[in-house]
């Protein structure tokens, strides 16, 4: 996961707003076709991830995990383009970046963005100790989860297709941002590179798209959402039908009707070079000092952070969301 900043801005209190009437939340909802996620395709597909070791461009288990990922997405149905391209750290390191791009219907001109970043964090730069703070973590939460579920997805796309044209993103180098123990030097830069590489040179030239869904950080244990501060600046209409359909379909414990931080994250270069209205999916948390849970940036996002009721839930209210897009 990026850094996440969180702007020191009013805003970042977290606000409350009125509970949907559930009549017009029903609305979001039609009475079509909408597949049942299975969470435990999910969690098998981000254990696949975790398995190969830390995703890490320039190291073998990067590359063997961006050749899994593609080869899924293929196995689905989808036309899968694999955009390589080399990149540089916030030290100037030159590194192997590869964004993968999954579409279905890809004749089709109304489309939806679903995304994800699939590499991990070379730092555990948030580990209690000291010793481990240069050390690569797992990601099993940060990163894998998100594509385990966009995985599972595009299964589910490839059994019964949409009526919109989808777009699955996994970009890469998101999570290379400088670490705290050089922030003094570098400053805070190095975040978001892959999905800046992509809105700049899209696979497509031109490519637009209707909405965009960021997934991160969606499978811890009883993980909680609230409503970004950016997606609700750039694409509020989103995240209003996001929520309401978690609501409607009884997953308010995750979803939360209150607007949160402001987080610096790949939405943000999606709505800033493309101009597609995106939001964030994403784990806060007002209660921790991480933000993130205790696990975030650390040796311990491993498989014990990782939930399928909390994959389920995610899963469901976006599988929602794209089959009642007409």
């Amino acid at each position: 996961m990026t850094n996440k900043i969180f702007l020191i801005i009013a805003i970042l209190v977290f606000g409350f707003s009125c509970k949907p009437n559930q009549t017009e939340n029903s609305k979001v909802l039609q009475k079509g076709f909408v597949p049942e996620l299975d969470a435990d395709s999910a969690y098998h597909y981000t254990a696949q991830q975790v398995a190969f070791g830390p995703r890490v461009p320039n190291t073998p288990a990067h590359q063997a995990c961006g050749n899994y990922l593609a080869d899924e997405l293929r196995r689905f149905g989808a036309e899968v383009i694999e955009q390589e391209t080399t990149l540089y750290t916030y030290k100037q390191q030159a590194i192997h970046s590869k964004n993968i791009i999954a579409s279905f219907q890809p004749e089709n001109k109304n489309r939806v963005l679903l995304c994800a970043h699939w590499d991990s964090r070379p730092f555990a730069d948030q580990d209690p100790n000291p010793v481990n703070h240069k050390r690569a973590i797992d990601g099993a939460n940060d990163g894998a989860g998100a594509c385990g579920l966009l995985l599972e997805i595009a299964r589910q796309i490839g059994l019964q297709s949409t009526t919109t044209g989808i777009d699955i993103i996994l970009f890469d180098a998101e999570d290379w941002g400088t670490p705290e123990f050089e922030q003094e030097i570098y400053g805070s830069q190095g975040w978001c590179l892959g999905s800046q590489y992509w809105a700049q040179h899209p696979h497509i030239p031109n490519y637009s798209a209707r909405f965009g869904i960021l997934l991160d950080m969606v499978s811890a244990p009883n993980a909680q959402f609230y409503k970004e501060y950016f997606s609700m600046r750039n694409a509020q209409r989103i995240v209003t039908k996001v929520w309401a359909t978690a609501e409607v379909l009884g997953y308010n414990q995750y979803f939360i009707n209150q607007e949160g931080p402001a987080i610096t994250d790949d939405h943000n270069e999606i709505f800033k070079y493309r101009h597609i209205p995106c939001i964030d999916i994403i784990q806060t948390d007002a209660n921790d000092n991480h933000r993130f849970g205790t696990y975030w940036h650390t040796l311990n996002d491993n498989m014990q952070a990782v939930s399928t009721e909390t994959m389920k839930a995610v899963g469901q209210v976006v599988l929602s969301v794209i089959y009642n897009e007409k």
